[in-house]
């Protein structure tokens, strides 16, 4: 061990000890030398005490680029700083490499998951869950949080851009999470901080016309297993898309021709019995009901997915149909134009049918499964009642009504 200014010449000039490690130290900044094992590796140093306590020693670097003598004792004189403040440089790393890793993307959405969303978010949290397993968990899942940043918002954000709604969701769900992680201390700053939000979208009011219904009825017939019988129970029921896509034939009885939606599937977290009509049962029993096992899969083990292309197969049948439709009327062909629609307003289409039809609100809010509107607050709390003969009235009405259509 020695003592000299660390310069360029100095430090070519230190040879290797075979019996051990050499050090030498600066004069002009104390505790700041240099390493050489006796392999002859050079490597920059500093050694320091915290609060008078024991010597410790934190490698900068080894010798070559990046770390010239310049920059190694920059960074010496950076530690010895944070030193001063009574923080351990060698501890403060550590505690960053497991913080690292304890915010693991993926990790640290199953806990926004446990410790918030389904305390705060009773209705809505299986759907947020869904969009971070879908969307954001396959993108960062591996990455720390601490690693996001704003340029990995504004990508994800502009992926969105033809789908403003589905843009907002995401957005507010993510602010939400990278909030409470700052509220936690576990981030310094969200990755959101100071980004616009995106702006709020109108309502949806698409409601699928007669003869629209009509022509999507037929096109699930073309387009065949799984989207066929899929949409047709969309149309039957008035349930979620993701509800009906995860159906599993343990919650089928046939013989009482009921669905039971569980607790945990159902978005409001309240199980929710859907009476099954007579052409429900048929889509059913056509696909060969089993005891359990998902009722929409191809491959065993995971629901449907492919919503999009699934419905631009939809759209292509539906224009055909129609056309061919008003060829038999008219005569002659005519181009068709189907005014864009999405499978959620399937759900839109079958309610309005359903007060047409002349039920009541109540009756239609439970057949949704809605808790708003009549259902909600002072009502919701004190009218436990669940319409379960009405719910089946109203959905036997709303299969006439598609015989009538169809027929």
């Amino acid at each position: 061990m020695s003592n000299r200014s660390i310069t360029l010449r100095s430090v070519d000039a230190i040879k290797p000890c075979p019996s051990g490690d050499v050090y030498t130290w600066d004069t002009y900044l104390r505790g700041f030398g240099v390493r050489v094992t006796p392999k002859g590796v050079k490597s920059y140093v500093l050694q320091y005490r915290v609060n008078g306590g024991p010597a410790r020693r934190k490698t900068i670097g080894m010798h070559g680029s990046p770390w010239t003598i310049q920059t190694a004792r920059k960074e010496a004189e950076r530690l010895l700083m944070i030193v001063r403040q009574g923080i351990d440089p060698v501890e403060e790393q550590r505690e960053a490499k497991r913080k690292e890793k304890a915010l693991n993307f993926s990790a640290y959405c199953d806990m926004f998951v446990d410790l918030y969303l389904q305390p705060h978010w009773p209705d809505t949290w299986p759907e947020a869950m869904r969009t971070l397993e879908n969307v954001v968990k396959p993108r960062w899942g591996k990455r720390s949080l601490l690693s996001l940043k704003r340029a990995d918002m504004v990508k994800l954000m502009d992926e969105y851009a033809d789908r403003p709604g589905r843009k907002k969701y995401v957005h507010s769900l993510l602010r939400k999470m990278f909030n409470w992680a700052v509220d936690r201390e576990d981030i310094a700053v969200s990755p959101l901080h100071g980004m616009k939000a995106p702006k709020a979208v109108a309502s949806r009011r698409r409601v699928l016309g007669q003869e629209e219904l009509i022509c999507l009825w037929l096109a699930c017939e073309r387009v065949g297993w799984p989207w066929g019988p899929y949409v047709r129970l969309l149309i039957l029921t008035m349930q979620r898309r993701q509800e009906v896509a995860e159906m599993d034939w343990s919650e089928i009885d046939l013989e009482a021709e009921t669905w039971t939606l569980p607790t945990e599937r159902a978005k409001n977290g309240e199980a929710h019995i859907v009476p099954l009509t007579e052409l429900a049962i048929d889509q059913l029993k056509a696909l060969g009901p089993k005891m359990q096992g998902l009722v929409f899969t191809t491959t065993g083990r995971t629901a449907v997915s492919g919503f999009s292309k699934a419905k631009t197969t939809l759209d292509h049948e539906m224009k055909r149909i129609m056309a061919q439709r008003q060829q038999t009327r008219e005569g002659e062909s005519v181009p068709i134009f189907v005014p864009e629609w999405r499978l959620h307003d399937i759900r839109r289409t079958g309610a309005t049918n359903l007060q047409a039809l002349g039920i009541p609100i109540e009756v239609t809010e439970a057949v949704l499964n809605h808790i708003s509107g009549t259902r909600a607050g002072v009502a919701g709390i004190y009218n436990r009642y669940k319409y379960e003969p009405e719910k089946r009235s109203a959905l036997e009405a709303w299969d006439q009504r598609l015989r009538e259509l169809v027929g």
